[in-house]
């Protein structure tokens, strides 16, 4: 097994490293000076080449690009141009509501999706079958923006329920003055400002991984072991979940694994919507204010969390299936 681990741990090592090479020079292509956003229109000549200097701009784009891999290997990602606090720091105040967004959304795609993907499977061609498809066929269809423009529409415009951008309390806050102070008003106003973009962002995930479990259930319910189980008379309920989910679950893991990292990086749509503090928001903002460093830290940062995600879904392979770790 820890060969196994070993061997996968590697295989992130050059996934980042291109990561890193690809938005170090894609960044450069966008036109726009970041000196120049920097000082303005008005500042002269001389003003924007000391800027360049300063900011290292004036060397060619591989002197720029070496220097960079040196400082990131030590976990320096230099600041922020605009800013001008360390990328680090600014990452690392964002990127906890990014994943706290993704974690919610996550929760609310598995909670829709697998009731709906098993009832699906066992009702297969009835009109839970047909409804739950075609909840799945909507939730593919429309973007993750529009549907939370809706979700504002309805419930933070017409009804006044929920709030309609901002967030609260972080959630680990929030649960901890609860504990503390025995108040609930801070988890609770985190948790209506949290609930729109979780759905929104839900929704799509829970259409994708409903349709999968659907389909690798209608294939184990084929199987020869789940008609000898129902042969000898082992209740129904006990024939879905313990013989036939349990072994539907490994695609199933895949999709939810891949449909997580997406969600970190899909955030950044709804993060604008919702005007939610996170990582994909920084970087659209540092993008527009041409910050370099900003934008490929936060890059960097989403594409480890992203390979990460997927080495940890390789081990929960191995753990279901343990042929795969040879």
């Amino acid at each position: 097994m820890a060969k196994y681990i070993f061997k996968r741990i590697l295989q992130i090592i050059p996934v980042v490293l291109g990561i890193t090479i690809i938005v170090f020079f894609l960044i450069r292509l966008i036109p726009g000076d970041p000196a120049l956003a920097l000082l303005g229109t008005d500042a002269t000549p001389e003003e924007l080449a000391r800027t360049r200097a300063r900011l290292g701009l004036d060397k060619s784009y591989l002197v720029q690009l070496a220097l960079y891999l040196r400082d990131i290997f030590t976990l320096n990602f230099g600041e922020s141009i605009v800013q001008h606090k360390p990328v680090m720091e600014i990452i690392g105040s964002s990127f906890p509501a990014t994943l706290e967004l993704a974690v919610a959304a996550i929760i609310v795609s598995l909670v829709v999706a697998v009731p709906l993907g098993v009832l699906s499977a066992v009702k297969q061609n009835s009109w839970a079958d047909y409804v739950s498809m075609f909840f799945a066929q909507l939730g593919t269809s429309m973007p993750v923006f529009w549907i939370g423009l809706l979700l504002i529409l309805a419930f933070s415009l017409k009804l006044q329920w929920l709030p309609s951008f901002g967030r609260g309390e972080p959630l680990a806050e929030a649960v901890g003055a609860l504990f503390a102070t025995g108040s609930a008003a801070p988890l609770l106003d985190s948790l209506r400002r949290l609930l729109l973009p979780a759905v929104s962002l839900g929704v799509m995930g829970a259409a994708l991984i409903s349709r999968m479990i659907r389909s690798t259930m209608l294939e184990v319910l084929d199987s020869d072991y789940v008609r000898t189980a129902r042969a000898k008379g082992t209740r129904e309920g006990k024939v879905v979940l313990k013989h036939a989910f349990r072994n539907a679950l490994l695609p199933v893991v895949t999709t939810v694994g891949l449909q997580f990292g997406s969600l970190l990086g899909g955030a950044i749509v709804t993060e604008t919507v919702f005007a939610w503090p996170g990582i994909g928001r920084v970087i659209v903002t540092a993008i527009f204010q041409r910050d370099f460093p900003l934008v490929q830290g936060g890059v960097i940062c989403v594409a480890v969390a992203f390979a990460t995600l997927n080495l940890l879904v390789d081990l929960l392979y191995a753990v279901i299936n343990p042929k795969l770790r040879a």
